[in-house]
């Protein structure tokens, strides 16, 4: 095999296309992307020629583990036929020893056996928008034609459980839902869904980054919303189910890194490709100033080069003043650079700042409990297994940076 020989100045994570572009069959009305209103025309997929050029050079780039992430609209428009080509072309063109990892988020509509099988076979990982019972969900996830979409949403999730394919759900939160965690957690529990994500509505659109980043709920709604998901999900020390807010401040807590970019130090080095082979560095700034390239006609190398990446990937770590003393920066990082948008383009605080703040000191002490039972299992783990412990004062081995005498030690001396 040619060895490839590459000049990237950083290695992406990841990539996602947006499959279908806006084409998407529901109408929901806060969507801060598609703007066909769920009655898409003349679909337009990802063109065959773009598609295996920039799986062959991403397979040359990136290497042992290599996830796609495919969104849309509603990416299942694209077809059956056009995803088996993807899988096709990623076996052909993957190196040896190569992990490849497919996720897809999806309104769920479309999801018959034949899908569900696809997803099955060459396991994919299945997001499935979903916001609450049917009478939350209607009254924003409608069709073209205003019929409610949540019979077929569960119609798909039970196709996907009947073939045994790993999916969670993702519920935005508005106006409708956002004092109703309660509800919603039970509705989560009583159809068995074990991983969960939130994300507030927005109220701008992803093609016009100069629009003030805001929301169609408070900071202090979502506070509330947090909190009061928190008890539910804390569940008296032995959660039994993900939600991806709590599971990432958690992570944080156990010396981890958080997977969210939100929680994250720095914007993650992803690409997002508009279905005509556009290159953006995240999918709330898809406008011509922060366009990288295009897959059609620029190699992969000088998309992930491009100067405008790394003016983007400067932006978070550029706190306003508030953000630089706060005591819980270590949790936030600042937010997300896009809700820092605020009135005449200007940068301020993370729109949702206060809601943060108010779940981090209302968490705190039951998630260092979390966080210490989950540290004493690990460590007497260890112990049992008979593998040997680092030395007193050693650094101890969760993480943490302390001397082992000073942090996981001790929970080994209370057992």
């Amino acid at each position: 095999m040619e060895i490839v020989r590459t000049n990237v100045k950083h290695m992406i994570s990841g990539v996602m296309w947006k499959t279908v572009s806006e084409a998407c069959n529901l109408a929901c009305d806060y969507c801060y992307y598609s703007r066909c209103n769920g009655r898409p025309d003349n679909i337009k997929r990802i063109e065959d020629d773009v598609l295996e050029k920039f799986i062959r050079e991403y397979m040359a780039l990136k290497k042992r583990v290599v996830p796609f992430a495919w969104q849309g609209g509603e990416p299942l428009l694209a077809g059956i036929d056009f995803f088996k080509k993807v899988v096709q072309l990623q076996a052909t063109y993957a190196p040896n020893n190569t992990v490849i990892s497919n996720s897809i988020q999806t309104n769920g509509t479309l999801i018959d056996k034949e899908w569900a099988t696809f997803f099955k076979k060459y396991n994919f990982l299945v997001g499935v928008s979903l916001d609450g019972p049917e009478e939350i969900n209607d009254a924003k996830r409608i069709t073209g034609s205003g019929k409610g979409s949540f019979k077929s949403i569960m119609k798909g999730i039970q196709y996907l459980r009947d073939a045994n394919v790993d999916f969670n759900i993702l519920t935005v939160l508005h106006e409708g839902n956002i004092l109703k965690a309660k509800e919603l957690m039970n509705f989560y529990k009583d159809e068995s869904f074990s991983y969960v994500q939130f994300i507030p509505c927005m109220d701008f659109q992803s093609q016009d980054p100069s629009q003030p980043g805001k929301y169609l709920i408070t900071p202090q709604q979502y506070g509330d919303f947090l909190c009061e998901a928190f008890d539910i999900w804390y569940n008296n020390g032995v959660p039994e189910i993900s939600v991806r807010f709590f599971d990432n401040m958690l992570a944080i807590y156990l010396h981890q890194q958080a997977e969210a970019c939100i929680h994250q130090k720095t914007c993650p080095k992803n690409i997002v490709f508009e279905q005509n082979g556009d290159a953006y560095p995240c999918d709330f700034f898809i406008d011509e100033q922060y366009k990288l390239g295009n897959i059609k006609h620029d190699s992969l190398e000088s998309i992930i080069n491009n100067e405008r990446m790394d003016q983007f990937l400067a932006r978070k770590p550029s706190l306003p003043t508030q953000c630089e003393s706060c005591e819980f920066l270590h949790l936030c990082h600042g937010g997300c650079p896009r809700n820092r948008i605020s009135e005449n383009n200007e940068i301020g605080v993370e729109y949702f700042c206060e809601s943060f703040k108010r779940v981090y000191r209302y968490a705190h002490e039951r998630m260092l409990e979390l966080a210490t039972t989950i540290k004493r299992c690990k460590v007497t783990e260890v112990k049992e297994a008979g593998n040997q412990l680092p030395g007193r004062n050693e650094n101890c081995l969760c993480g943490s940076g302390k001397k082992f005498k000073k942090c996981c030690d001790p929970l080994l001396r209370s057992i």
